[in-house]
């Protein structure tokens, strides 16, 4: 502890001793003995807290200063051979900047940076630029991140101050809400350049659509209803050919129309996406499936089984619903196709004389609930549902029911596309993304399993001979 000042040391010794006194005196009841003991060692425990806080802050200080003081004698050392005529070094220290104040997650540490002057003529002088304390910092990386990652969990702009006094300390500066407002700044001007980014060489073998749909509290859709006035923000997330998510796009629609649909997918195509996705996953949104059509052609349908199992359920009274809900889990979750269409053609049965409409809501998509089981089985989690996407939002959902809605379209756009950045770094490769090379490839799957596995299987099982024996009576 060298590093520790002479009033780093007083402070420790001045710190009172937590001790329990079991004594009663005067009136003083046994509870109220105890509630004066625990709040005295709460409030020798804040004294303790602050004074280690102190002694890390002046540490960190005096490291700190340490270092950029050695970073300047290394530069000045390696430029002690350029002298003048006289043999006077060019490039000399000159006093000391004016002190800043950096905002750590210790609190704010005052920094003095060494001047350095260079007495060159103008062509050859250098300007000295610390990689420690780069020129005009005032906040940690890990401040300028928690910022945002605050901001994005729910934090409102006029909270901000009082939120992160309490975790850097009443001294800190430079956190007003001000702070928030020019971030979205460059959030927005983040989005643009994303969402104007080349596709060429990607490849979605996978892909999932969904529409959101947000309020927001400022537009100048004058004259129309509140439902037209809700936001629809139209999200398409991938997976590569490796197995990764990504967030593909994120637009701003007119409800989740055809024509809304079909222009966001021919803007991938104009931005370089020359392959179509091989499955396209999605809830019973028409105008998504119409413009598929139009666009990428060749691509395969899979409706969600989550949202059919809901839109069905809609559909019957309430003392018949587990059974119902029941019945379509063992289609969803049959171990191969054949199966499937046996569960299938068993609810119909069942329910088509007492509850036609939820048979009807079913047979309707029945090719397109089924196509996973054409797909290597340790895709089926993930491609027979929309959860890729609704997992995902979800949390963007939280954070726009705290804010009471977004300000502005433009805001509630960059908001998603921040929050979404923000969780794709916790997603994970696909489960069986191995088997993603062989369906580029054109790889058959029947009932998830791919033919040269099966014709592995077949060749290699043993060959019986069948012997016939006659029963004499």
């Amino acid at each position: 502890m060298s590093w520790l000042s002479d009033k780093d040391h007083l402070l420790l010794k001045e710190t009172p001793p937590m001790k329990n006194s079991s004594r009663i005196a005067g009136c003083e009841t046994v509870s109220e003995t105890n509630e004066l003991s625990a709040a005295a060692n709460a409030n020798g425990s804040m004294q303790a807290r602050d004074v280690l806080t102190q002694i890390l802050r002046d540490g960190a200080q005096k490291m700190l200063q340490a270092a950029i003081q050695e970073e300047v004698e290394d530069y000045l050392r390696n430029r002690s051979g350029i002298v003048d005529e006289a043999g006077r070094r060019l490039v000399i220290r000159n006093g000391t900047l004016p002190e800043r104040e950096l905002i750590t997650g210790l609190g704010p540490v005052a920094i003095r940076q060494p001047r350095v002057r260079d007495k060159r003529p103008s062509i050859e002088r250098e300007v000295f630029n610390s990689s420690i304390l780069p020129k005009y910092l005032r906040k940690t990386q890990s401040i300028e991140e928690l910022i945002p990652w605050l901001y994005l969990k729910g934090i409102s702009t006029n909270d901000f101050p009082e939120a992160l006094q309490s975790l850097l300390g009443t001294d800190a500066k430079g956190l007003s809400a001000a702070t928030i407002t020019r971030l979205k700044s460059v959030w927005e001007e983040e989005y643009d350049e994303w969402s104007k980014r080349s596709l060429s060489g990607k490849r979605y073998v996978y892909m999932w659509a969904d529409g959101i749909h947000s309020n927001i509290r400022f537009n100048d859709n004058e004259g129309r209803s509140p439902d037209e006035n809700r936001q629809c923000l139209l999200v398409l997330m991938g997976a590569t050919a490796d197995g990764t998510k990504e967030l593909i796009a994120v637009v701003d629609g007119f409800r989740e129309s055809e024509l809304s649909w079909k222009e966001l997918l021919l803007n991938l195509k104009a931005r370089g996406l020359r392959h179509a996705p091989l499955l396209a996953v999605g809830d019973g949104a028409l105008g998504f499936w119409k413009a598929l059509d139009k666009v990428f052609p060749t691509t395969r349908v899979q409706r969600c089984t989550v949202h059919k199992t809901a839109n069905v359920l809609n559909k019957v009274p309430k003392s018949v619903q587990p059974q119902v809900k029941r019945m379509l889990h063992s289609i969803w979750d049959a171990p191969n196709k054949a199966e499937a269409v046996k569960a299938f053609d068993l609810f119909v049965k069942t329910f088509e004389a007492k509850h036609s409409a939820a048979v009807e809501c079913l047979k309707k998509d029945r090719e397109a609930l089924l196509t996973f089981y054409d797909f290597p089985a340790e895709n089926w989690c993930h491609i027979r549902t929309t959860n890729p996407i609704e997992s995902t939002f979800a949390t963007i959902r939280l954070r726009h029911r705290k804010t009471k809605n977004n300000g502005t379209a433009k805001a509630s756009l960059v908001m998603l596309f921040k929050l979404a950045q923000s969780a794709a770094k916790g997603w994970r490769k696909l489960r069986g993304h191995q088997h993603i090379p062989d369906l580029i490839r054109g790889v058959r799957f029947i009932d998830g399993v791919s033919e040269e596995q099966l014709d592995e299987q077949n060749n290699s099982s043993p060959r019986t001979r069948t012997t016939h024996t006659e029963t004499v009576a």
